[in-house]
């Protein structure tokens, strides 16, 4: 599992873009991205490097 902190996901609008983006590349993975938290998890067989790229080629910033 990786768990990575989207400080400007703030709504749910956000969540389902990021959830998107993120099985755009793994139809497969499990997503849960919680705005209010604004903490996203993901289970996928995709290093953690390539889940950050598509999640800022969303247009969101993981923080470090």
């Amino acid at each position: 599992m990786h768990t990575f902190n989207v400080n400007d996901m703030t709504c749910g609008g956000c969540a389902a873009t990021i959830t998107a983006a993120i099985r755009n590349i793994d139809p497969d993975a499990t997503v849960i991205a919680d705005p209010a938290t604004k903490i996203v998890n993901v289970e996928s067989t995709l290093p953690a490097s390539s889940i950050a790229d598509a999640i800022a080629a969303a247009g969101y910033r993981v923080a470090e």
